[in-house]
């Protein structure tokens, strides 16, 4: 894999097919890796904003196209038809082939000589329970999660993860019950690499700017922690 700009579309080998994903190099050109993996609405201008941000500080960042096999590149808004177009290409993709393409990008982030260090995944929703997953197989080295629907229903998975992890859940969220960030923070409890964070008055979505849920307030302290959690791994 190589890159001569600042930010652009990349192939990604996967067996004998490849995918795609959006790359953001920091200024130095080099850094420690980041996976930035989709919420349910594609690599769009949100996603793309969020590999931007963490290339703006000093890491490489990849946003994967996790719905290629079902329509490659698409981009959604977040209400109506879009919304269910999403629902639909969820329901389409295979978990496993999802979980698999992370662990392909993360072999090809440690091929160039751009990546320095590690690999974290960073998901945002859905992409949120890839990155725990992701993690379930060892093919990341830290993982963390934004409000990741289905995490409290994988914890059977919790113990092969050996990488640090970070949760952040908004108070709020109708989709994800504050019985279900309590499992998974007991689950997590001894591990000192853990950390489980619930956001008051922060809904579901909460860290895109683009959603009527957005909290800044939320977002900014998650950026924060996130950082920090990676400063402190990587």
């Amino acid at each position: 894999m190589t890159v001569s700009t600042t930010s652009r579309w990349i192939d990604i080998p996967a067996g004998n097919d490849s995918f795609q994903g959006y790359l953001a190099l920091p200024k130095t050109g080099t850094g420690p890796a980041v996976i930035i993996l989709q919420e349910i609405f594609g690599v769009n201008a949100h996603i793309r904003s969020v590999a931007d941000q963490y290339a703006a500080d000093g890491y490489v960042a990849l946003a994967l196209d996790v719905f290629w096999r079902t329509q490659p590149r698409v981009e959604l808004g977040y209400e109506g038809a879009d919304r269910e177009k999403a629902m639909e290409l969820l329901q389409k993709t295979n978990l496993d082939a999802a979980v698999a393409d992370v662990g392909a990008a993360t072999n090809a982030l440690r091929a160039p000589p751009e990546v320095t260090g590690k690999v974290a995944a960073i998901g945002y929703c859905f992409g949120g329970r890839l990155a725990d997953l992701a993690a379930a197989q060892g093919t990341i080295d830290v993982g963390v999660a934004y409000y990741g629907g289905g995490i409290q229903n994988a914890l059977d998975k919790a113990d092969q993860i050996k990488a640090p992890m970070q949760f952040h859940y908004g108070e709020l969220d109708a989709h994800i019950s504050a019985d279900a960030v309590d499992t998974v923070r007991q689950k997590f409890a001894s591990r000192k690499d853990a950390e489980v964070y619930l956001y008051a008055q922060a809904d579901h979505g909460f860290n895109c700017g683009d959603r009527a849920s957005y909290s800044a307030k939320a977002s900014a302290i998650t950026h924060g922690r996130t950082l920090a959690f990676l400063g402190e791994y990587f």
